[in-house]
């Protein structure tokens, strides 16, 4: 059955207030608090309606309703108005993130930030391996047979890894072996250099092709076929502010959850470009998170997206107010990298 337009309003009044006051929401409240133009006994029928839909359910013997799961989900997808952040919020987000002084300190900052203004557990994806490309290889001689081998992502992640070359390699022969790897792979997306790399074993000049044998190795196991994605996770605190009905009573399995990297990966790092998803309670695929929502979007330079980042909090959340936020700092974080 089509919910009229009356019946969507009370839906809404009842999201809006059990979201702010963490109670029950009772008819003469809803009359009270909003412009209804209808009477108690009205809102009771349309509260019986919502209810028997499965839009709302009654909790213990409370004469007040709060929102079911398909409650929330109507709320999002049909009665929400995104709320526009104030001029003062978008400042105090350029400022805080503007700071920046590298990638690390970016990433950090982000997840504070998304922490505090929602008041939610915040996460954020690394830029990805697998979505970036080379901006500059370095090597950096330590021995005569020992490499560090530094690349540098044109998302500003830096990873190193340590080389045991086969034999001597003079500094010479190392300046070649860098300027070689640079002509050939700078530019280029991580995902595509494979047959690059394997190129070059061949192109170098035999003496040292050893060495550019070993380099190429480690480059392909340890960067290309095995991306290491990191996650930065703040807020966990947020869980404990709520009400006694947020989370049914258990913060166990919701912090077991947020223990396993995997499962934040899959929450927030699939999100497709330009879009935000809100998964509500039993909506999300992982057990232990069917009593909470996440909110999560991609971010990245331009229209190229190379992490996600995204809240995670009770589903008796302020849906309009965080997907504004989650909006508003992955656009921030992907000009930020697009300057850099």
């Amino acid at each position: 059955m089509g919910l009229d337009d009356r019946k969507l309003a009370v839906l809404r009044a009842i999201v809006e207030d059990y979201v702010s006051t963490q109670e029950p929401v009772g008819s003469k409240a809803l009359v009270e608090r909003h412009q209804l133009g209808v009477s108690p006994a009205t809102v009771r029928n349309d509260m019986a309606v919502l209810e028997e839909e499965g839009y709302i359910r009654q909790p213990h013997t409370s004469a007040g309703r709060v929102p079911t799961d398909r409650g929330y989900r109507l709320f999002v997808d049909r009665l929400s108005r995104v709320k526009p952040l104030s001029p003062a919020e978008r400042r105090a987000i350029e400022r805080f993130l503007v700071g920046a002084v590298d990638l690390d300190d970016v990433v950090h900052r982000t997840v504070r930030l998304l922490a505090q203004l929602t008041r939610q557990v915040a996460v954020v994806q690394y830029p990805s391996l697998a979505r970036s490309s080379v901006r500059h290889l370095e090597l950096v001689p330590i021995s005569t047979t020992r490499l560090m081998l530094v690349m540098i992502a044109d998302t500003g992640r830096v990873e190193q890894r340590l080389v045991e070359l086969p034999g001597p390699v003079p500094a010479d022969d190392v300046t070649d072996l860098r300027r070689m790897i640079n002509e050939k792979l700078a530019g280029e997306r991580l995902s595509d250099t494979p047959p690059l790399v394997q190129a070059l074993v061949e192109e170098v000049p035999a003496e040292l092709r050893p060495a550019m044998a070993t380099l190429a190795s480690v480059l392909l196991e340890t960067l290309v076929e095995r991306h290491e994605e990191r996650i930065a996770l703040a807020g966990t605190a947020n869980l404990t502010r709520g009400g006694l009905l947020d989370f049914q009573g258990s913060l166990r399995p919701i912090l077991e959850a947020l223990e396993e990297e995997v499962v934040l990966l899959k929450l927030i790092g699939e999100t497709e470009p330009s879009t935000t998803r809100v998964l509500i309670g039993d909506e999300n695929e992982f057990d232990n998170l069917r009593a909470a929502s996440v909110v999560s979007t991609g971010y990245g330079p331009g229209s190229t997206i190379v992490g996600g980042l995204g809240v995670l909090g009770p589903t008796r959340m302020d849906y309009p107010g965080t997907i504004a936020t989650v909006r508003a700092v992955a656009r921030y974080v992907g000009e930020l990298l697009a300057q850099n």
